[in-house]
């Protein structure tokens, strides 16, 4: 199947933002830990998230759907029958996370996943849990899924190398709560994504969870386990910047609702790089609008800390008066899919020639014809920033639009609803 969109301009639009994943998944983990009943309210439902209530589910945890979720929390002793095996699919913050949290089973869990998931590597928090009592093993390839989480979570000292994802940080520090006594985690380099390590510590204090932290290198959680909570979850950055992008390169005014202006979002950082390009911006209370005559100016910027709107601001950047120059991306090419090459082909959707380097990109307007028609390979992200040039151009189409299930579900709906289509 495959999509075509028709070029807009002049855009007027207000959209709401959907429930941020990364919060989504946090939540539910704190909550399936605590000992007791609590809701998450506004939660995301995707296919990423519904793996993390599947898995908490096999583990114990008594998750009902009411729209919003009330979860039914295992005090951090979870239960898994014998031969417990959970399909991660292609979700790598439900994979990372439950490593760790495995480790807290009264029985062995196997973890598995796609294709893609199996070359997603696990090894530097695969390496620090087996010092602090994890017996796991890898079922396939050293380093990789599937593997055979067994052993206890003990806690302790753990050193472990995040600067290829914060994830493996984010897993550790998340059953720590859990662990028999105090953890103390340091990392050797500076993490990868650093702010989803602050929406780890936000939503751990949240449900009486508190981390000490000396800045991102060394973390410190005492074992008093989770309180239960009532959650709401906050709107997703990551998810709006593309109606934020659609203003800057279609022209006109999109307003997206459901956001926090004040947010540890490191995707927020998009908005800023919009005003850099020669958009305006304005927060109300609960929202935040992108206004935009189509003059853009190219930029310079590092992403490190802002992955997932790599490939927006690519999309954004052929229509701009001159290069973009994109710093600090090397570990997109262990994403959902190589996301390195997916800029290289967004880029060249737009008519934009892109010249990547080991860490960086510089995407050059005017270097290409342009058009065509882009295979997103199963990345939403890619699927999502394919619709920008779509909407610009009108002469593109996107195979396969539903992989955008994976993490908003209702974003060609939104489109719709919202006038753009």
């Amino acid at each position: 199947m495959s999509l075509r969109l028709s070029a807009v301009s002049g855009i007027d639009a207000r959209i709401r933002a959907p429930a941020s994943k990364s919060y989504t998944h946090r939540a539910l983990i704190a909550a399936a830990c605590a000992d007791g009943r609590s809701v998450v309210r506004s939660p995301l439902q995707s296919e990423d998230t519904g793996v993390t209530i599947t898995a908490l589910r096999q583990l114990g945890a008594a998750i009902t759907d009411t729209g919003d979720l009330v979860v039914g929390g295992t005090g951090g002793n979870f239960s898994a029958s014998p031969g417990c095996t959970i399909d991660c699919r292609s979700s790598g913050t439900s994979m990372r996370m439950l490593v760790s949290l495995a480790l807290l089973a009264d029985a062995p869990v196997r973890l598995t996943g796609s294709t893609r998931m199996q070359q997603r590597p696990v090894a530097p928090l695969v390496d620090a849990l087996n010092t602090i009592g994890g017996r796991i093993r890898y079922l396939k390839e050293p380093g990789f899924p599937p593997v055979c989480v067994d052993g206890v979570f003990r806690g302790g000292k753990m050193e472990i190398d995040a600067s290829a994802s914060s994830q493996f940080l984010s897993s550790a520090l998340m059953a720590a709560p859990c662990g028999a006594t105090e953890s103390v985690i340091t990392t050797p380099l500076e993490p990868a994504s650093r702010a989803y390590l602050d929406i780890t510590a936000e939503v751990m204090a949240t449900f009486g969870a508190p981390v000490k932290r000396e800045g991102y290198r060394c973390f410190s959680v005492s074992p008093d386990g989770y309180a239960p909570a009532s959650y709401t979850v906050e709107g997703d950055y990551s998810s709006a910047s593309y109606f934020f992008a659609m203003a800057a390169v279609c022209t006109g005014t999109v307003e997206v609702t459901h956001l926090n202006p004040a947010s540890c979002q490191g995707d927020r950082v998009f908005l800023s790089l919009l005003e850099q390009m020669g958009c305006r911006v304005t927060s109300g209370a609960d929202s935040v609008t992108v206004t935009s005559d189509g003059r853009l100016r190219g930029i310079t910027t590092a992403m490190g800390d802002a992955p997932d709107v790599v490939l927006t601001l690519a999309a954004v950047a052929p229509f701009a008066d001159g290069p973009t120059t994109i710093t600090g991306i090397r570990n997109l090419r262990v994403k959902e899919s190589d996301r390195l090459a997916a800029v290289v082909r967004i880029a060249a959707l737009g008519g934009a020639a892109a010249n990547v380097s080991d860490n960086a990109v510089t995407i050059t307007p005017g270097r290409l014809p342009g058009g065509g028609i882009i295979d997103p390979e199963d990345d939403h992200r890619t699927a999502m920033s394919a619709a920008v040039v779509a909407l610009k151009r009108g002469d593109v189409g996107i195979l396969h639009p539903g992989c955008v299930q994976k993490s908003y579900p209702g974003f060609w709906d939104a489109l719709r609803e919202g006038g753009i289509l």
